[in-house]
């Protein structure tokens, strides 16, 4: 089992909303009414990302964090 590690930007927008964005993978965004959701959301997004690039073989970017063992992350 791996674990990968990537970091996020989490922005609060004019109109509320919440923008996440994964610098390390190319287009991968999304938005939500609150963090929760935003945070929720790129979690999935980068999820599906990395899942596509292993299958179709790609490397994955030089600047993700790879660990050999299960972990834990949290924000505060």
């Amino acid at each position: 089992m791996k674990t990968y590690v990537f970091p996020v930007e989490l922005t609060e927008e004019e109109d509320g909303r919440w923008s996440a964005v994964c610098p390390a993978l190319p287009g991968c965004a999304t938005w939500a009414h609150d963090r929760v959701e935003a945070m929720r959301n790129i979690r999935e997004a980068v999820e599906l990302y990395v899942e596509d690039m292993i299958e179709a073989g790609e490397p994955l970017p030089n600047s993700v964090q790879v660990l050999d063992s299960a972990a834990v992350s949290i924000t505060v």
